[in-house]
């Protein structure tokens, strides 16, 4: 975890400038658009389509009603929204404003600086404009609201003038038409089939079966007693008896007998009148049939006066002529009311089928009229509604009723609605920031350099042999080489890596090879200051300026380039009268000499291997300085006559892949190489050597005229 944040932080500052001129670009950017970009203030408006019903008239309420619509398919609400911005509505807006205000504006402006929005959930309308003058955004605002209200009025009042135009030219008429028809269909019927009223004829013709059964039974009973009487006067005028006779002809002969009998005639021909005339319930009957029954107690009372005393005479064995005629009038009187009811009983018979029949048949006539009844209701019902809905059109019409409804007007805005000072600031920072960090992630990717030290051995898994500073520039010629010596931060490095060369061979090391995989890395100089160190030791140091393609040798301490050690390899020169004494005691360099065409074939030569082991044996240590490995095979073929190779790296110059490739040659052709060095580097070789001095005082009195690496003043070189 600290691994990597240690990782990011130094990724930070190593890409810290670009992404910093990266952020403060887009934020520059930012304040010049808010410079730049003029104010605009935003008025807004509300419009609700309203669901209530707002017409006092059924039509306009239906025709103001807000439909829902069907889900997937078209909004009333997304109608009017795109209603709003149709040039009908912009040109009535324009009308509208241009009476309130004298700026000039065309309806595509109005259009292009219009904006609408449906408040979610709702039925609400969010009007909106912007303007540089927010008054005028505001007026322009209400104009539209007004327009769109007014839109809406004429719209639903168009549809109600075409309700009534079409119900007034057509249904109506038309209605009133069907109507007469079914009325005089059903007259027709009603008159052809003699129906008035189906139910008060069906219940009239119900009481009168009744009452026609009920005198049917009581004739029937009444003509079965007639004929018991007819049976009983039969038997009595036909009887023979002397007796009888006689009684009967003593009962004839009695005057109050016949008073009584011509009572009884008298009432029993009353009687007979009546029931011709009357039913038997009727009083007058009643009253006839009663005082003919006293009348018979009291004659009857008046025989047994008469009467012998072994028998008692019958009313109907009076002898004498006249007891014979009041038989034969009271059977004359019987037969006739027992016809007159079996007349009667008939006729009611007849009447009871009769009307018997015509109920069977008034359902079957009731079916037609049921039809005709149920059409003309209809029609009735129908043109009644219709005259409604005529009458509802004509309110509507009048009434200028709308189911839009403003319920917040557009007020002159007070602060800038764009640009958002906060919103840009906040959104450039962050568009920075991200920028930045992205140039410098970029920037990181597609550099393939090594970094740090503990990279370049994660990388090659060669030992790190020690990491050097980066010098200051008046340090990099060692002339006068106390410049260098006498600063202790510049100093212990190199020391280090000298006693690491010496620590991690078995074997002393006398012959090193110094090179690196590119041109730049700083190999020349850790080689001159690689000897300058050896030989402060007390070491004779020799350095070999085997870089005859770019010898730097004798420009590093301030040297004639001859002559070198193409005098040497050419026998013009010994190897102790080519080499030269520097401004360091103990170091002698061999410079590269005079330029050849063939510096490989020198190289390769016998006698540069003479001069490399005559060397070894003037000198403690010998540094050859080669030319880069990826260059040239001069490198491997020098290393392979010394104790190993050390590669010098350094970092942002070194690539990853041709300083892998560059050991992985080296290994596959078994040349030894002792390690890696990281030169350059500042911050981590400062960490471990800037310590306190105070009182170090050098051999000679002279104080020490750098104590700690000084990070202003210096400059990064190339040379090799």
């Amino acid at each position: 975890m600290e691994k990597g944040i240690s990782s990011l932080l130094a990724v930070l500052k190593r890409r810290a400038l670009p992404a910093l001129v990266t952020f403060t670009a887009v934020i520059g950017g930012a304040f010049a658009y808010l410079t730049v970009t003029p104010r605009l203030y935003e008025a807004s408006a509300r419009l609700i389509q309203d669901d209530r019903r707002v017409s006092v008239s059924e039509l306009g309420r239906d025709l103001t009603q807000v439909s829902s619509g069907t889900p997937g398919g078209p909004s009333p609400l997304a109608n009017q929204a795109e209603l709003v911005k149709s040039q009908r509505v912009l040109e009535q807006a324009m009308a509208i404003a241009s009476a309130k205000s004298t700026s000039k504006i065309t309806s595509v402006e109005l259009k292009k600086g219009l904006g609408v929005k449906i408040v979610p959930a709702t039925n609400i309308l969010e009007l909106s404009y912007k303007s540089k003058d927010p008054e005028l955004a505001a007026q322009l605002l209400n104009a539209v609201s007004q327009a769109m209200i007014e839109e809406n009025t004429k719209t639903i009042s168009s549809e109600a003038t075409k309700v009534r135009e079409f119900l007034e030219s057509s249904e109506i008429p038309n209605a009133r038409k069907r109507l007469a028809t079914a009325e005089r269909n059903e007259s027709q019927y009603r008159y052809t089939s003699g129906i008035i009223s189906f139910e008060a004829q069906s219940k009239s013709a119900v009481d009168s079966l009744a009452t026609l059964e009920d005198q049917e039974r009581s004739l029937t009973a009444q003509l079965q007693e007639a004929k018991g009487r007819d049976a009983s006067l039969r038997q009595i005028t036909d009887a023979k008896s002397l007796d009888k006779a006689y009684a009967s002809v003593r009962g004839g002969q009695d005057e109050q007998l016949k008073t009584l009998r011509a009572k009884l005639t008298e009432l029993n021909t009353k009687l007979i009148e009546a029931r011709l005339r009357l039913t038997e319930d009727h009083p007058t009957v009643i009253a006839l049939l009663e005082q003919r029954d006293q009348v018979n107690k009291l004659y009857t009372k008046q025989l047994v006066r008469v009467s012998p005393a072994s028998s008692l005479v019958a009313t109907n064995s009076v002898a004498g002529d006249e007891i014979s005629q009041d038989l034969t009038s009271k059977f004359l009187a019987n037969e006739t009311e027992r016809s007159a009811i079996e007349n009667k009983l008939k006729t009611v018979k007849a009447q009871r089928n009769q009307l018997q029949i015509r109920l069977a048949k008034l359902p079957i006539q009731q079916q037609p009229l049921i039809a005709l009844t149920r059409e003309r209701e209809d029609a009735t019902a129908s043109l009644k509604s219709l005259q409604s809905k005529l009458e509802e059109a004509r309110i509507t019409e009048a009434q200028k009723v709308s189911n839009l409804r403003l319920i917040e007007a557009a007020k002159a805005p007070t602060i800038a609605s764009s640009p958002k000072r906060s919103a840009v600031l906040a959104l450039a920072t962050v568009f920075g920031t991200v920028l930045g960090t992205g140039v410098m992630l970029l920037l990181e990717v597609m550099d393939n350099t090594l970094k740090d030290a503990s990279e370049a051995e994660e990388l090659l898994s060669l030992p790190l042999l020690g990491v050097l500073p980066r010098l200051p520039a008046k340090t990099l010629v060692l002339e006068p080489a106390d410049r260098f010596l006498d600063d202790i931060s510049l100093v212990e490095p190199y020391r280090m890596l000298l006693k690491t060369l010496e620590f991690r061979s078995s074997d002393k090391v006398q012959i090193i090879v110094v090179s690196s995989a590119l041109s730049g890395e700083g190999k020349s100089i850790v080689a001159s200051h690689l000897a300058a160190i050896s030989a402060m030791l007390s070491r004779r140091t020799l350095i070999i300026d085997a870089d005859l393609r770019r010898p730097m040798q004798h420009t590093l301490f301030n040297l004639a380039q001859t002559p070198g050690i193409t005098d040497v390899i050419e026998k013009r020169r010994t190897l102790n009268q080519a080499v030269q004494p520097t401004d360091v005691e103990n170091l002698h360099v061999l410079t590269g000499g005079e330029f050849h065409g063939r510096p490989s074939q020198l190289l390769e030569s016998p006698a540069m291997k003479s001069l490399v082991a005559e060397a070894a044996v003037i000198y403690d240590v010998v540094i050859i300085d080669t030319a880069p490995i990826s260059a040239c095979a001069d490198a491997a073929t020098l290393a392979r006559q010394s104790d190993g190779i050390m590669l010098v790296t350094r970092p942002n110059i070194t690539i990853k892949e041709v300083l892998q490739r560059a050991v992985s040659e080296l290994e596959n052709n078994q040349i030894p190489v002792l390690g890696v060095v990281v030169n350059g580097m500042t911050e981590q070789t400062e960490k471990y050597f800037r310590y306190p001095v105070d009182g170090y005082r050098p051999v000679g009195g002279r104080s020490p005229k750098r104590l700690t690496a000084v990070k202003g003043g210096r400059k990064n070189y190339n040379n090799g």
